[in-house]
């Protein structure tokens, strides 16, 4: 897997939306599109990507909707707004439910992206500081792709690495088996395979995450898994 971030993109709109993937993917994001909110829940977007960039104008819920939901469920899930509404009331409306930022359309190419970087950023400060202080007694370096505990270097393979870098970033969050195949193995859809079970066992037994260190990694029947401190 590519370090590169992961984008949602929650816009029914398909120009708008063919044209923002265009933007993003040249910028060398990842990106995955969701025509509306139901889309968005049933693949369990808020557990898959580092950002949002969520349209205010959705035809099954409101934008604003979908926000508010998410920071009820405590996600801390970046989420840049896309608005054709540039009254401050709205905004501030936006901003007061938990968005981090906001665009007004029609999007500005340059200032679409250099909004979506400066969250990034931030996000990725928090999220590397936060694996390592957060997560101890594991420590993670992610460019010589290897996890210490307790001072001693635990072998992983890339994949392996992958995925509990994965896990780690999106600890305390369930995450399902199709959003690990479709970020770890770039596989989509519904595949029948024990291929995300094999390397959870696996990861469970090297970095003894089944209470031993602080941390467990639980299956979460018919969803997937969670891991958290104990």
């Amino acid at each position: 897997m590519s370090d590169s971030r992961l984008i949602g993109l929650l816009e029914d709109d398909e120009d708008q939306s063919r044209l923002l993937e265009a933007w993003l993917t040249q910028a060398g994001y990842t990106v995955r599109c969701y025509p509306g909110a139901s889309e968005f829940r049933r693949r369990q977007g808020a557990a898959s990507i580092d950002l949002l960039i969520l349209d205010w104008n959705l035809p099954e819920e409101s934008g604003l909707s979908v926000l508010r939901a998410l920071r009820d469920a405590g996600s801390p899930l970046p989420v840049l707004f896309l608005t054709a509404r540039n009254a401050e009331a709205d905004i501030v409306a936006g901003l007061r439910e938990g968005a981090d930022d906001y665009v007004v359309k029609p999007a500005k190419q340059g200032e679409l992206l250099a909004r979506v970087e400066v969250l990034l950023r931030r996000t990725h400060l928090q999220m590397d500081a936060g694996t390592d202080e957060d997560a101890e007694p594991y420590r993670f370096d992610t460019v010589r792709r290897r996890v210490v505990v307790a001072g001693e270097e635990i072998p992983l393979t890339d994949r392996e690495f992958d995925l509990v870098l994965f896990l780690f970033r999106r600890r305390g969050r369930v995450v399902s088996r199709e959003t690990l195949l479709e970020n770890i193995w770039n596989i989509r859809g519904d595949v029948a395979t024990r291929t995300v079970d094999t390397h959870v066992s696996r990861l469970r037994k090297k970095l003894q995450l089944a209470g031993e260190n602080g941390w467990r990694l639980n299956a979460v029947y018919q969803h997937g898994y969670r891991l958290e401190r104990t």
